[in-house]
């Protein structure tokens, strides 16, 4: 099991920067890849970024240039810049996490809001 705690959300003007954290703890060894999604209210799930245990990083098209995912294995936890950002990036932001065993965890997500 992977536990997963999500922080850093908030509200913030358009063109401002935020940072996601995702600290995670249990069966962290067997992580294969993390990442975070979004979802706006009436809109499906959707991938923002994604990093695998072997530090490759996929982008969706509307965070590329502006959203950069890394993470701290000292740590144990995963991150999110945004900055330039919009308000339709306005959304729920949920760490996720992927085991080699295909398991997978969800955050429980953390409201970002940007206003115009």
């Amino acid at each position: 099991q992977v536990q997963l705690v999500e922080s850093g959300g908030g509200l913030v003007q358009a063109g401002g920067s935020l940072r996601l954290s995702c600290a995670a703890s249990g069966s962290i060894f067997s992580i294969r890849a993390m990442g975070w999604y979004r979802q706006a209210p009436g809109k499906e799930r959707e991938l923002v970024a994604r990093i695998t245990s072997g530090d490759n990083t996929n982008y969706a098209d509307s965070a590329k240039g502006r959203f950069t995912i890394s993470r701290d294995n000292a740590k144990n936890t995963l991150y999110l810049q945004m900055n330039s950002l919009k308000p339709e990036d306005t959304a729920v932001y949920y760490c996720w996490v992927a085991l080699w065993s295909q398991l997978i965890y969800w955050g429980q997500g953390t409201q970002v809001t940007v206003s115009s």
